[in-house]
């Protein structure tokens, strides 16, 4: 599968992505603050495309001039019980984009995608997203995709980074993200259309968690 946006491709992972992968992911201003330490070899970023990166609904995050990845976002289940304020399908969003791409609103411009792909195509009826303390950029975007605060969790061991974490949960409804939708067309007076998904193939930047 995939999914066009205005200014994006996201797209399944390949291992030829191996050498952009670690040429981004290797920057220590990226991964620990989503919680995974920064990659030390090309090997280990193809690794991680083998195995992480082939999970269900995980994308790259390409420029369609290029086709190089310059990020990556998915849907996983989400690390928190549900808390009854929904009924049906709930998963977690996580997202990362490499630092010379941050400012250009491209984490909000895939995450958005994210929540059409997940309440109109796969028909989730709520959406989680998270943030480590001190992470105010992933924060925002956050903000700006219409996820409102849930809970705080402490003390929660970081295994990969080897430490403890303060970290941060928001809430979107498949109805609040609608309504959300509706009063953004109503402004901007068009319907617009925010991507297109292809099934023809299987201020912002730093990551929330779990996402390597």
């Amino acid at each position: 599968m995939v999914i066009h946006t205005e200014r994006l491709v996201l797209r399944p992972w390949r291992e030829t992505d191996a050498a952009s992968l670690f040429a981004y992911a290797s920057d220590p201003d990226v991964g620990p603050a989503a919680g995974w330490p920064p990659h030390r070899s090309i090997e280990e970023s193809r690794e991680i495309i083998q195995t992480v990166f082939t999970a269900p609904h995980t994308f790259a995050i390409c420029l369609p001039e290029t086709d190089e990845p310059v990020g990556s976002i998915g849907l996983m289940p989400p690390r928190c019980e549900s808390n009854g304020q929904s009924v049906g399908l709930e998963l977690e969003v996580g997202y990362w984009i490499a630092k010379p791409f941050w400012g250009r609103g491209f984490a909000p411009e895939a995450v958005r995608a994210m929540q059409r792909y997940a309440f109109e195509t796969l028909g989730c009826k709520a959406l989680w997203c998270g943030y480590y303390e001190g992470n105010n950029k992933s924060l925002r975007v956050q903000q700006k995709c219409g996820f409102v605060p849930h809970h705080v969790e402490r003390d929660v061991p970081c295994e990969l980074m080897g430490d403890v974490r303060t970290e941060y949960f928001t809430y979107l409804t498949c109805e609040d993200w609608r309504g959300r939708a509706q009063c953004e067309q109503r402004d901007k007076g068009t319907v617009p259309l925010p991507h297109s998904i292809n099934r023809k193939g299987s201020d912002d930047g730093v990551a929330t968690t779990k996402r390597y």
